[in-house]
């Protein structure tokens, strides 16, 4: 996955070891990448760099809260610990670490320097020598822009330029930033001979109301949707099933699939999926936990302790049409100007008279405004 414009700045200096100017340019947009992986490791690891250890902390735990699993977020978190003495901490990461990659090599390497400076007079020589970096995990690379790469095509020459393209078409050089959950293995998703033998139930009242035929069709459909990492799409065909006449097991083995499904931030939503306003209010319900994005602009803001509402006119952007008003809430205090337009990334739920966003993130700037 390509990295936004924002990401692709801030992870060149961030490689060019220009952390201070990498976290200038991430800070300010922490309610627009809110729940985004990339956004808080990269921001994590250029503190981690700088020597903002507490930042660091902060921004590292928020990227393993949105994967716990993810290695490079515990080798960051790791190293914080290995800073701080708590070996037996950083052992357990770096064990777990190993767990998911066996052949890590800072991890590898990590509980090699443990187990050689065992005892705190000897660690704490270790860190006095300054060889805590080489533990960090890695910058991510965000490749070069199109002027770089043409810039280099006139100063190199052709089989120079020829080569490297292989090893970046290859991707020889990692990249932190692409590493996906694998959903090539689906086997726990897959439906049992039984499960499709009674693929219905018969007699009940259901909103919606399938054929054998159609229930094992959408299904698939969803599977289908979920292994391309269409994950708003295929929730409308789970949807659809868990409000019908589906079987106990089909419903179960679509909420098991659910559970799969990732949270998108702004860098990685697909905008090719995203449900307009007129389409989530035909049928609320099919829409259920669905995450969209939609501009408009913010009217009666309230921020009470720990929570942000507000009124979203959707469309209204432009000033000229007003698609309609839905309430939005925030679970944190966020910071937003009525005056201006904004982006809302927010979860679809339904209500008896319509439907509420529940936020996730904001984007404000003059871009919008331009538009």
């Amino acid at each position: 996955m390509k990295l936004d414009p924002i990401l692709r700045k801030a992870s060149q200096l961030a490689f060019g070891r220009k952390y201070d100017a990498a976290m200038r340019i991430l800070e300010p947009e922490v309610n627009r990448y809110h729940g985004s992986f990339r956004y808080y490791y990269l921001l994590g690891i250029s503190c981690l760099h700088s020597g903002d250890f507490g930042g660091a902390l902060t921004w590292l735990r928020l990227a393993r809260e949105v994967k716990i699993r993810d290695p490079l977020a515990l080798l960051g978190i790791a190293a914080l610990y290995m800073r701080r003495g708590e070996t037996d901490k950083a052992v357990d990461l770096y064990l777990e670490v190993q767990e998911l990659d066996e052949k890590n090599r800072i991890a590898k390497k990590a509980l090699a320097v443990i187990r050689k400076h065992a005892g705190a007079e000897a660690f704490s020589a270790w860190l006095e020598s300054g060889k805590l970096p080489s533990l960090y995990p890695p910058i991510p690379f965000a490749g070069f822009s199109s002027g770089q790469i043409l810039g280099a095509a006139l100063a190199v020459a052709a089989v120079a330029i020829f080569c490297f393209g292989i090893l970046m078409w290859q991707r020889t050089i990692p990249n932190p930033f692409n590493q996906r959950k694998n959903r090539a293995d689906i086997a726990a998703l897959v439906l049992s001979q039984e499960e499709r033998i009674q693929p219905v139930e018969t007699g009940g009242v259901y909103r919606y109301i399938l054929t054998r035929t159609q229930a094992l069709e959408t299904y698939e459909k969803a599977l289908t949707l979920f292994t391309s990492y269409r994950d708003e799409a295929a929730k409308l065909s789970l949807n659809r099933i868990l409000e019908s006449n589906a079987s106990d097991g089909l419903k179960n083995k679509s909420r098991l699939l659910l559970s799969y499904m990732e949270v998108p931030g702004f860098d990685s939503f697909r905008r090719s999926d995203n449900v307009s306003y007129a389409e989530a209010m035909v049928d609320p319900v099919l829409f259920r936990d669905v995450h969209v994005i939609w501009r408009g602009m913010a009217t009666n803001v309230e921020i009470t302790g720990n929570i942000t509402s507000f009124d979203f006119l959707v469309g209204y952007d432009t000033r000229t049409t007003l698609e309609g008003i839905v309430p939005v809430v925030f679970d944190r205090a966020i910071s937003l100007n009525p005056e201006r337009p904004l982006e809302v990334l927010g979860r679809i739920t339904p209500l008896s008279s319509g439907i509420r966003l529940e936020g996730l993130a904001i984007h404000q700037s003059g871009r919008l405004e331009n538009q």
